[in-house]
Order: structure tokens, then sequence, then C-alpha cells
């Protein structure tokens, strides 16, 4: 889909305490083929899921402002979340997730397009946190992340620098 048309179709809005059913489904999306792995019963996976998506909701509140954390919609349905904090000099990504339907499409590219145009504007970098193995990493090598630090044997601090 081109741009333009993702213009007319894509929305974002401030999350409320009522998408906290979405976004923990949006969440237990992207962990279901880790979880898949385990031998986890169906309510194990669930009470993990649910543990997991409070603590990182607990956690994004707490150490980013949270005014920009959005909501995304395709055609006025919920269809994923991109949370972004505005710092002094750059705009940390704090979490961007798509519905497993709505991957691979395009939408994240424009999401970020979006993004690196604000941040032109502004004067300032693009950081997102990524797991070394995460497939995501690649799109944002493609999209000219580059590494900026790396914690530990497991995440990375990528930078787009326009």
């Amino acid at each position: 889909m081109s741009l333009n048309n993702w213009d007319n179709t894509i929305s974002l809005r401030k999350s409320t305490q009522s998408d906290i059913p979405f976004m923990l489904s949006l969440y237990a999306a992207t962990r279901a083929s880790e979880l898949a792995m385990t031998n986890f019963s169906e309510q194990e996976k669930h009470m993990f899921v649910e543990q997991q998506f409070n603590a990182q909701f607990t956690h994004y509140h707490q150490h980013y402002c949270s005014d920009y954390f959005n909501i995304i919609e395709q055609d006025g349905e919920a269809v994923g979340r991109l949370f972004v904090d505005y710092w002094e000099n750059e705009i940390r990504i704090v979490d961007i997730a798509l519905a497993p339907e709505h991957r691979n499409n395009g939408l994240g590219s424009y999401l970020f397009q979006k993004l690196f145009k604000q941040a032109r504007e502004m004067g300032k970098s693009v950081t997102i946190h990524v797991e070394k193995n995460n497939p995501a990493k690649r799109l944002y090598e493609r999209l000219g992340f580059v590494l900026k630090t790396q914690t530990n044997e497991v995440y990375l601090l990528m930078e787009w620098i326009p």
C-alpha cells in the first residue's frame, strides 16, 4: 500500500484503560511462538502472559512519559500500538507492535517513516531497543537503524540519524 493510502486509513489515538484488553491480546500474540515451545498449559500461558504484560505496562508508565502511548487504528479498528517518548535529543520508540494479520504489509515501515519525518523536522535521532534475535531487527536495519549500544547479550539499542 502506498504512503498516501496509509494516510487515508491509519490513525493514532491516545491509549486508555479501556484499551488494556486489546493490548493484552496484542502482547499475547507477540509471545505466542515463544510460548509454543514450552510445556505450559493454556492456563499457565495465559497467566504468564498476563503477568509479563502487567510488568511491562507498569515499567513503561513508570519510566517513560505516556503522553504518546497510542493505539494504531486502521479504518477505526485497533490493529496495534505505538508508544513513543520525546527526549531532548531523540525520539525514543518505547514499543511498537502490530496484530499478526497486520504485519509484513508495509504498515510498520509507514509508521517509522512518519517518525523519521518528525525527527528530521525536530533535528533529533530516533532510537529503539530490540532483542538481538528479534526478526524486527532486520526491518530496523533496512530502514537505516544502526547499533548504538548493546546492554548485555540480548538487548540492542539501535539509532536512526537523519
